[in-house]
């Protein structure tokens, strides 16, 4: 069939042609944004899921849902070597501007503690010169700029709320790649949270992440359990990952055997990155609608390739040798669903003392290839990263 109009999109965070399987987190942010449109207090947002299961697509999706709203909004993606600062003060710059306050001289004395808030991070009075945010008024005084990112934070968002209770809107902070927050910014998030909430205020932060964020949350502050609703993004049950392939092929006049649904289900597993990467391959191998089973067993060696060098092997060319192992032992035991497995385990496997292999751990840790799924066990990020290292040793 014609490549041209194959409608399949496989990417990082790229919004798939039919966004299936989402209802419930997208009507679920849309009663946070009408309560908080009432004056009701309402709980900040948290995302968490294995990579491929789409937490940067939904983020996006409840994004357009606050500006369709009239709100306020920006979005960062979080580096573990990176400071909130100029992010958040970038993110929070777009939002006030989008809020279109009519009151300038509020809106400037908001901008000014925006910027007091960014140029903090530079203690060195010559790079505050070198850097600046690009808001054309002068930073405040003493108001965001302790030093201190638990107070500054607190200050700055209530200050940004009160703009945006002054037009009857709301504002919404997206956080991607949240468990790559440094601690501190991760406590000053959620004492900011904390704050806001008590004072009914009419901001929200929208974290996604790992699967182990809540953890990263809670080490921080106990109280952000009850903080945050958190959301757990998963697999498609086989009726959404059937209307993500169907909707968009039908929009072309083009349908699916239902053995061809079978196949393609057991393939991607429901994982929403992969029932685009292989719905797209079996597009391109089929000669004709309908789409069969064996246009499926034709594509699926060549998406497997692809999925191997693309979204398994990048990641793995990351490791170290000693890392490489590390996760060779993970597979091993955890087998191809890559099942979480305990630490000790991972010892013995490998004949080492468990400290010895901490920084291996933990190193893997940090470069968002595995997790600490509870405490002593350990598991990949990556779904099917089990299964691609067992056809793939070194």
């Amino acid at each position: 069939m014609d490549p041209v109009r194959n409608p399949y999109a496989p990417g990082a965070g790229q919004r798939p042609p039919e966004l299936a399987g989402r209802d419930t987190e997208l009507s679920a942010f849309d009663v946070v944004l009408q309560r908080i449109a009432h004056g009701r207090p309402e709980r900040s947002l948290v995302l968490t899921g294995l990579r491929g299961v789409g937490k940067t697509v939904l983020l996006n999706q409840l994004r357009s849902a606050a500006i369709g709203s009239g709100w306020g909004t920006g979005k960062i993606e979080a580096r573990p070597d990176q400071s909130l600062r100029r992010p958040v003060s970038s993110a929070l710059h777009m939002a006030l501007r989008e809020l279109r306050h009519p009151d300038q001289e509020s809106m400037d004395a908001v901008l000014g503690v925006v910027k007091a808030f960014a140029l903090r991070q530079e203690p060195d009075a010559k790079m505050r010169d070198r850097w600046q945010p690009g808001i054309d008024v002068p930073p405040a005084m003493g108001r965001a700029d302790s030093g201190d990112m638990e107070i500054d934070l607190v200050e700055l968002l209530s200050d940004a709320a009160g703009l945006a209770a002054d037009v009857g809107k709301g504002i919404a902070l997206f956080i991607d790649e949240m468990q790559d927050v440094q601690p501190d910014d991760v406590s000053a998030i959620c004492a900011a949270c904390h704050e806001l909430s008590q004072q009914g205020a009419p901001l929200i932060v929208v974290g996604a992440g790992l699967p182990h964020l809540p953890a990263v949350l809670s080490a921080s502050k106990s109280y952000s359990e009850r903080l945050f609703r958190y959301l757990r993004i998963d697999r498609l049950d086989r009726p959404a990952a059937d209307l993500a392939l169907i909707a968009p092929a039908e929009r072309e006049e083009v349908t699916f055997e239902p053995a061809a649904l079978d196949a393609l289900y057991a393939a991607a597993d429901g994982y929403p990155y992969f029932v685009q990467a292989y719905g797209k391959v079996t597009w391109d191998v089929a000669a004709a609608s309908p789409i069969t089973a064996d246009d499926v067993a034709m594509a699926a060696p060549v998406a497997e390739t692809e999925l191997a060098v693309g979204f398994f092997g990048s990641r793995y060319d990351r490791a170290t040798p000693a890392e490489r192992e590390y996760m060779h032992a993970m597979a091993e035991l955890g087998g191809p669903q890559g099942s979480a497995v305990a630490t000790s385990e991972v010892a013995v496997s490998l004949g080492r003392k468990p400290a010895s292999l901490s920084p291996a751990r933990d190193s893997l840790i940090k470069k968002g290839l595995v997790y600490s799924a509870e405490r002593g066990q350990i598991a990949f990020t990556v779904p099917h990263f089990g299964r691609y290292l067992l056809s793939h040793p070194d």
